[in-house]
């Protein structure tokens, strides 16, 4: 074997070794998860104790991009909140605000004067009216709404002592298929990059709506780039700023999922593009864990460069099929591998999906891997597009909520 085949079969050797194991972390993260569920183990969140007795007070910013006719619904679900220390701030980013007529004082109406087609931007643009005494900058998407005890929980988690947390997540719509496999997505990435890290002490992955964030620290990032990613580039910092990102996954806050071909297909676009566009922040988290010595920094670094899971997956088949050419112990191996992803990926869905048409909708799932692979080629239109997905599901929060079952009040 010359040098050159040795050295591409060790560079081969290296890439199965690391799809492999980013193959097998959803499957070790569910033991643990059954680990606690079973013996009544308590979480690092429910050991803490509470450092301080202070409410602190919401600066709630919803940026609205061109369209107004789901705030209603929003503003409607933060009036129904149990707790009242809150300010609203709505960014009517190149929108017509004539319908947008609010009598509370809580709630302020804003509209720049030039179109900043930026989330990052309308941020920033919000943060120039925050009150003195809005402690907490929480960043909701139009299309949300959000549980009635949503900010009372996420009070709790910063009296003791959290800095940074993300909500929890429900699906508002699940009428089409698409709106359905983006269900299924996310309710596999919040297990697995959120809930049971949260459950043994590690940082979450953020997302791009339900974060709050002190406002101290949120003042303190500096964002260079202004299209996309804004949540990859949030989180590359506040991993390094803070102990721990935490995650609370009874804070509820309902968002409205892709339901047409065209609205995923940009949707993953974006989501592909400020991946690769932030792969260095990724290295840097996951080197900056190495010097300091910090798990949690190395974990999360390590997982944020993996890429996209339907990219492990074709790389996994990829490896699959060369190894049965080649090597048939490694085949049977890789065999073995992913059908415990795949036994894996349907047990999370049935625990958190609590929902029989979202299981059928797996066996679509082939689909939604090739809009994705597909998006691969267009990832061009990122840097010039907004690539706004359309949102059109008007439903308000009493809707969501069972009726039969009393909802249970945060104390």
């Amino acid at each position: 074997m010359s040098i050159v085949e040795k050295i591409l079969v060790g560079l081969f050797n290296m890439l199965q070794i690391i799809d492999a194991v980013y193959i097998f972390i959803p499957f070790a993260l569910l033991l643990i998860y059954f680990f606690y569920k079973i013996f009544h183990f308590q979480t690092v969140f429910q050991r803490k104790k509470k450092i301080t007795n202070h409410n602190f007070q919401f600066g709630i910013i919803i940026t609205a991009h061109q369209d107004t006719k789901l705030i209603h619904p929003l503003i409607d679900s933060i009036e129904k909140q149990s707790y009242k220390k809150y300010n609203v701030y709505i960014v009517a980013d190149d929108c017509d605000t004539s319908s947008l007529n609010y009598k509370s004082e809580r709630i302020k109406l804003l509209k720049p004067n030039v179109p900043l087609n930026s989330k990052v931007k309308s941020i920033e643009f919000a943060l120039k009216y925050f009150s003195t005494e809005d402690d907490i900058v929480l960043i909701l998407d139009a299309d949300n709404l959000i549980h009635p005890s949503f900010l009372c929980i996420i009070n709790k988690y910063f009296q003791k002592g959290y800095k940074v947390v993300q909500a929890g997540f429900n699906p508002k719509n699940t009428a089409t298929n698409f709106a359905k496999m983006d269900a299924i997505g996310d309710f596999y990435n919040f297990f697995v990059e959120r809930e049971v890290r949260m459950m043994i002490g590690l940082s979450a992955t953020i997302w791009g709506s339900g974060i709050a964030v002190d406002y101290n620290i949120y003042k303190e990032v500096e964002f260079k780039d202004y299209l996309g990613g804004f949540d990859k580039k949030l989180q590359a910092y506040l991993v390094q700023r803070v102990k721990t990102i935490a995650y609370a996954p009874e804070a509820i806050l309902y968002d409205e999922k892709t339901a047409t071909s065209d609205s995923l297909e940009k949707q993953r676009i974006r989501w592909i593009s400020s991946y690769f566009k932030y792969f260095n922040e990724s290295i840097r988290i996951f080197l900056s864990g190495i010097y300091n010595r910090n798990f949690n920094q190395i974990y999360f670094g390590f997982n944020t460069l993996r890429p996209p899971l339907f990219i492990i997956l074709e790389v996994a088949l990829f490896t699959t099929l060369i190894d049965w050419l080649f090597n048939k112990a490694l085949y049977y191996e890789w065999l073995y591998l992913l059908a415990c992803f795949f036994l894996t990926f349907v047990t999370i869905i049935i625990i958190k999906g609590k929902d029989s048409s979202l299981i059928k909708m797996i066996f679509l799932l082939p689909v939604f891997v090739f809009k994705q692979t597909v998006s691969l080629f267009k990832l061009n239109k990122a840097k010039k597009d907004f690539l706004k997905t359309e949102h059109n599901n008007v439903i308000y929060i009493d809707q969501l909520l069972d009726p039969k079952n009393t909802i249970k009040q945060c104390q």
